[in-house]
């Protein structure tokens, strides 16, 4: 189990590195970036992404996942080429055709997006070509994850993550190009990884195509697709949602305030990018099932102490990022990383219909909960405005998360250990709660540091003091502070957790 929880974390780590610390450094520039990018701005990259989001699923139509599930089941050489071909080649010429559609109405749509401005047509234009372009990148991001090559996989997003962060501040800040700099950025850094990223698909990928394996893929691909668009639906599509009701303004207080509020996907996204192959593997072992449920306990003890964390710091940390204009984000933050740790739970308790290959009742699950999140939308935007759009995120979410997990046990339980999930959940709450009653007003930075410092201590407690912890665990942990305190000395102290 040990080895295996190590396997899981480092994995995480690895491959979440990259992306976490300049993710991270993104942030941390926020107050920078709200002083050359007005309100207006921040609402119309909250549509355009939202458009972009949607745009990345369909591109791919489902078939990263079908790569994922089948890739390594194929022998090495021709016939792993030529599954790999095909669905390169496929992707190739329906969006090749979607891109010249796309382009040539590329000023009817910027009109219809911002009420007849065109004010923004070039950042469209630019956003389509680079997101046909991102279409074909999963296949040597795939191929790293599956022959654990974490190191390349985690140095190559950190150094395309580095440089969008260096050419964001000379586009946006030194040569002032606002939104058009955004998105000039991500096309330069797309152009320049796809010849270094080819040293991964040269070997699998050549001038062959194979109709069988493209009905394999699609058969378990497309049933995926409409789950993935429904879950844009109740995610970009809460924005879109939203920016009927609101104007731009508004719109880009709410894009700041879900800004702050998903530092819990900096977890999410690193976590889900191990996940699925240490689950694929896993599911292989006779002791699957208690293997995967433990994992799930840990990951869930990861959320809850995201969520109340960011729950405790959120007004400090609006006031710290944000100008005055942006105080009425402060709701909105706990609110969508409540929403992210749902996402999470997702992630962690749907994957039985992966496993056993039931990928049709994804799109019941996200369908259903992007209906529940719209109509709770369109029932909460205009009387709670920017609060409502949160509230509607958070409800799709729970829906999803319920859904998900009540089929994937149909076709795979899992024996998860619900009574330490419910002590993890009520020590959150509470984790939340104490800082917020106890810490008195400091100043933004001071406040996110002490009252982050509270949650974390209190979490930490209360999980000790509540039993949550295994006799093997609490023998484990206690070995593992020896073992740091010792290192000095060279003495090493073993153990294992069962």
């Amino acid at each position: 189990m040990r080895e295996r929880l190590r396997h899981l974390t480092t994995g995480v780590a690895i491959y979440g590195a990259g992306d976490a610390a300049i993710s991270v450094v993104n942030f941390l520039l926020l107050p920078l970036y709200v002083r050359y990018l007005t309100q207006a701005d921040y609402g119309a990259l909250l549509i355009l992404t939202s458009v972009e989001t949607f745009l990345k699923l369909v591109n791919r139509w489902g078939l990263d996942g079908a790569f994922m599930r089948y890739y390594l089941d194929r022998e090495e050489g021709l016939v792993r080429a030529r599954f790999t071909s095909t669905i390169v080649i496929f992707i190739a010429v329906v969006d090749g055709l979607l891109l010249i559609a796309g382009l040539a109405g590329a000023s009817p749509l910027s009109a219809w997006l911002f009420d007849g401005d065109l004010t923004y047509v070039t950042p469209l234009r630019l956003m389509l070509i680079n997101s046909f372009l991102l279409a074909f990148t999963f296949v040597p991001f795939h191929v790293m994850r599956l022959s654990n090559n974490a190191k390349a996989y985690s140095a190559l997003t950190f150094a395309r993550s580095a440089g969008q962060v260096a050419l964001r501040l000379i586009f946006i800040i030194a040569l002032g190009m606002g939104v058009t700099g955004v998105y000039v950025t991500d096309l330069v850094i797309t152009i320049a990884l796809l010849p270094v990223l080819w040293r991964w698909t040269h070997a699998v990928v050549r001038p062959v195509f194979s109709r069988a394996d493209l009905h394999v893929a699609l058969r378990f691909a497309l049933p995926r697709l409409p789950s993935g668009l429904a879950q844009q639906v109740f995610d970009s599509g809460n924005k879109l949602l939203f920016a009927s009701y609101a104007p731009l303004g508004t719109l880009g207080v709410y894009n700041n305030g879900f800004t702050l509020g998903t530092a819990v996907k900096f977890y999410v996204a690193s976590f889900e990018t191990a996940w699925a192959p240490f689950y694929y593997q896993t599911a292989k072992q006779p002791d699957a099932k208690t293997v995967l449920a433990k994992m799930t306990t840990y990951g869930v003890v990861v959320l809850v102490l995201l969520a109340a964390g960011t729950a405790a710091i959120a007004r400090d940390l609006v006031h710290l990022m944000l100008t005055p204009q942006y105080l009425e984000a402060i709701p909105i933050v706990p609110i969508i990383a409540i929403g992210m740790a749902l996402q999470g739970l997702y992630l962690l308790t749907s994957i039985g219909l992966n496993v056993t290959s039931h990928t049709e009742y994804y799109p019941l699950t996200t369908i259903a909960a992007a209906a529940v999140g719209l109509g709770a939308g369109i029932i909460l935007m205009p009387r709670l405005g920017a609060q409502g759009a949160a509230w509607a995120f958070l409800v799709s979410f729970l829906v999803q998360a319920t859904l998900g997990f009540v089929f994937a046990r149909r076709f795979y339980p899992i024996p998860y250990e619900y009574g330490r999930l419910a002590r993890v959940l009520g020590v959150g709450i509470v984790s939340a709660a104490v800082p917020l009653s106890v810490v008195p007003d400091l100043r933004p930075l001071a406040g996110v540091v002490v009252r982050g410092s509270v949650t974390v201590v209190v979490f930490a407690a209360l999980l000790w003091a509540s039993g949550f912890f295994r006799p093997s665990e609490r023998a484990f942990l206690r070995a593992t502070l020896a073992r740091l305190k010792s290192r000095g000395a060279g003495h090493r102290v073993v153990t294992d957790v069962d």
